[in-house]
């Protein structure tokens, strides 16, 4: 354990583009921010190939680069950002306290959490070799969708989130094939209805992808199998969608903070507030209804506000350390 603790007003746990947001408002409003990137960098967006859905991008941008400027941003107004990851929080006392790689001990004053959420995968290797080639595997249709226009696509997954990102797929791809597990939907009635009744969208029960198919570079189809009758059979399709759910990166925060029942962040409405006061959450370690980039940006935006306002309404009760740029 090291020997010497850090204190600043403001610290940014995580990237992307909540984290960013929020380090280039906190900046701008001389709260010296310091920000650990986190295990991924840029977030969810690094892994995304081409975003052309963020206002300011008229020819659109790879997810990576716009990271990147994202990132410079922030660094411009003077945002200190590390790499590292948080592992613990002591959030019981006045002072937040933050473990840095289980060693730097750091005293924070007020805690912004940006720890996002990551998307789950069947975890198949042909699977993850087209996704990080971004070669045609997405979990995010409405993303991606716009892509794969007048093509036929394949969705994995039988909740609201696949029926509805299916449904979305219809209305841009010639053909959705969907592939739920089960011999029903776990969806609501109303969402697995509106499925049922689009002429483009052909439902298969009891069946699960065995293989991603490619090209070595792109997305060919899929191999699925029904586990039911053992029978195997090749899916034509440009793109393989995953819906099955995602994980908020938020098991470090569980003994402090208000979590639902699925692991995101509660806050109180309207705000990026927590139960805690001081910390304040921003992006989809919060959100599992929008889980875009504008909409992580813009919650990004409300907690520097929140943060700042919550400054200048107390004390300080410790010095903070001398920022150096």
């Amino acid at each position: 354990m090291s020997d010497t603790i850090e204190k600043v007003n403001c610290l940014i746990i995580g990237s992307g583009p909540a984290g960013y947001t929020a380090a280039i408002y906190a900046s701008r409003a001389n709260m010296h921010p310091v920000l650990y990137q986190g295990t991924q960098p840029g977030g969810q967006l690094t892994t995304t190939n081409d975003v052309e859905n963020f206002p300011g991008y008229p020819d659109g941008i790879t997810g990576p680069e716009m990271m990147i400027e994202f990132q410079n941003q922030a660094a411009r107004f003077g945002t200190d950002i590390r790499d590292g990851w948080i592992t613990k929080v002591d959030f019981s006392g006045k002072t937040h306290k933050v473990w840095v790689n289980e060693t730097k001990e750091i005293h924070c004053k007020t805690v912004i959490i940006s720890t996002g959420a990551s998307a789950k995968y069947l975890g198949l290797d042909s699977e993850q070799k087209y996704l990080k080639l971004g070669g045609g595997v997405s979990a995010c249709a409405v993303c991606d969708g716009f892509f794969y226009k007048n093509q036929e696509v394949v969705i994995v997954g039988a909740g609201d989130s696949a029926a509805e990102e299916a449904h979305y797929l219809s209305k841009l791809c010639s053909k959705v094939t969907m592939l739920v597990r089960r011999d029903e939907f776990r969806a609501s009635k109303i969402m697995a209805n509106r499925v049922k009744k689009t002429p483009n969208i052909e439902i298969l029960f009891n069946t699960e992808t065995e293989e991603v198919l490619g090209d070595g570079q792109v997305v060919t189809g899929v191999r699925a199998i029904n586990n039911k009758t053992h029978e195997t059979f090749e899916i034509p399709a440009t793109g393989f969608f995953v819906a099955i759910g995602h994980k908020p990166n938020t098991d470090i925060f569980k003994e402090f903070l208000k979590l639902d029942e699925t692991g995101y962040i509660k806050n109180i409405p309207g705000t990026s507030k927590t139960n805690i006061d001081g910390v304040f959450v921003s992006g989809d370690a919060a959100d599992h209804v929008y889980r875009q980039a504008v909409t992580a940006a813009g919650t990004g935006c409300m907690a520097a506000l929140d943060a700042e306002r919550y400054l200048a309404a107390v004390e300080s009760d410790f010095e903070v350390s001398t920022p150096t740029y």
